[in-house]
Order: C-alpha cells, then structure tokens, then sequence
C-alpha cells in the first residue's frame, strides 16, 4: 500500500474502526463466558455477548487497549513502520503525526514491535540453520553502576543469537554454488552460557533441523536438540560461505539500528529487533505488509 491509496482508503477515523471491526470479525471475539456470538453496538464501539451479554470493546485484547490515541493515528503509524525498511525514530513518528507529546508516540511504537515480535514467536525455523552471535551496542544503565560511570554516555555489549534458514543451491550450468535464505530469528541473549543457548534453540528451531555454527563452548549440546549439528572452526571462509546469512544479517541490523536511533537501551533491543526481523521476513509481502501488521495488532497481546 503506497501513501496515496492509504489516503483514500484511510481518510478518517470511521474508515479505520470499519476496517479494523472487519478483520477482528474474521479472527473472531470471544467472551469470557466461552461463547462467540455477538451483537454489535456501534455507538458504544462494542460486542455484547449474546449469551451473558457482557460487553468487550473493539479494542479489548488487542494491542490498543487501554490507549487514548485514535484509529487513525494507530493506523498511520502501523503504515509508515510498515512502508520503509529502515524504520522510524519516536521522534520522527511524533513529528509525522503532529502529535504534541512524545511518550504516547514512543509506547505505541513499542506495543506495535512486540506485536511484531508475538507474531514471528508462532514459528519456528526448519531445514539448514546458520546460527552464530552477535554483539550489539546498548546504552545500559546496569553497566555505569558496575564501573561507576556517571551521566548518559555508558554503553555496553548485548550479545544476540542470529539464525537463518539457507539452503545451498548449485548452477547447473556453470557448477557455482551459492545460498538462498528465507527466514530469520534474532533472540537477545540474556544468559550466555550452554544452557541459555540450548533454551533458545528449543524455542526457536525445529528439531529435524540441520544446524551450522563455528566451534563456541557454548553449542556443545546442540547435536542432542537438532538432527545433526555441524561445527567448523571460526575463520574468513566460515563467515563467508557456512555462516554466510547470519553475518550480512548481523552487519545490516546494526546499520539499520545505529542509523536510525540515537541511543537503545538493553532493555528495549528486543523489540527493536523484532521490528527488524519481522519487515525482513516479510520482504516480498510488498503491499500486504501493512494489512499483516493490522492483524498483527488485534492478536499480539
């Protein structure tokens, strides 16, 4: 969806409560007394159960619960994060809706990351994995206690787990071979050692899986979650050819991250990777990447 067909399809608020009404009604509401149907109270924005007739507002159990900003304004926001690769500071969000107030601007983008980041923890990579880490810089509050750093300016190292799906493909004609990769998953390592690398596998990765990574301590009991477990030796060829994918994954989300905001905090780079790694995973969904990111906000709680 390009700006100008946003504009005539989303001109007001009433347009984009029908809309959103719409693709609830197509995952459907349930009440708490276990039934699903339902009258539509249009003036109070409400479903009353037909049943109990208890009464669920359109934005209950959806990521715009609790929110005072409009539809409109979640619904440009939902657009503009989803029309760009590279992102958009609080800042610049705020700035493009002519919103007086930061903190909202900055809460919404952030229920709209996790939103992001609930859909992608629905699946799980299958097939040949790359996984190796990453270190990304964060502005860490816990770090100037430790050294007894003082003001704004202490940063640290984040360590992130980086998998990818690659399949190897091979030139008939000419005998090269290259990779082609489909999907990824980048996890915030909050325990790096054995057993947080093996909890993130579990969650992640599928056990028929057949996983590629250089030789770290930390993956020695991987082969007991996976299929088969392949390990070689860190050097310039396993970074360009075995771990070909997580490495320009890695080199690419760093880029996108440092350029477009000033400063992350540990705390917040999960979500800001989920950003990241939801718009790569849905890089040939064109068009439809908004729509998803709208269904996305009515099931990511």
């Amino acid at each position: 969806m390009n700006i100008f067909s946003f504009g005539v399809e989303f001109s007001s608020e009433e347009d984009c409560i029908s809309h959103f009404k719409a693709e609830r009604d197509k995952i459907g509401v349930s009440c708490k007394c276990g039934k699903t149907d339902f009258f539509w109270i249009k003036s109070r924005l409400s479903y009353e159960c037909k049943s109990c007739r208890k009464r669920t507002a359109l934005r209950s159990g959806t990521i715009m619960e609790n929110s005072n900003l409009s539809f409109l304004v979640w619904y440009k926001a939902m657009f503009l994060m989803s029309a760009t690769k590279k992102g958009f500071s609080a800042k610049e969000m705020q700035r493009q809706l002519g919103l007086k107030r930061y903190e909202p601007v900055w809460a919404m983008m952030h229920k709209l990351r996790k939103a992001m980041g609930k859909r992608d923890e629905r699946y799980t990579l299958e097939g040949m994995i790359e996984m190796d880490e990453g270190y990304f810089t964060v502005e860490s509050r816990e770090l100037e206690q430790e050294k007894g750093i003082r003001g704004r300016g202490a940063v640290g190292k984040q360590n992130v787990a980086v998998m990818a799906e690659s399949t190897p493909l091979e030139n008939i004609e000419t005998g090269e071979t290259s990779k082609s990769c489909r999907y990824f998953k980048a996890i915030v390592l909050e325990d790096h050692t054995a057993e947080g690398i093996n909890e993130t596998i579990k969650e992640s990765l599928a056990e028929s899986s057949i996983v590629f990574t250089d030789q770290s301590t930390s993956y020695v009991d991987i082969s007991q979650l996976v299929e088969i477990h392949i390990s070689e030796k860190s050097s310039k060829e396993t970074t360009k050819d075995t771990l070909r994918w997580v490495h320009i994954f890695i080199s690419n989300a760093k880029r996108n991250l440092l350029g477009n905001y000033h400063k992350i905090k540990r705390k917040n780079l999960q979500l800001y990777l989920n950003e990241f790694v939801y718009k790569l995973n849905r890089r040939y969904f064109e068009d439809k990447l908004f729509d998803r990111l709208v269904i996305a906000s009515i099931t990511g709680v």
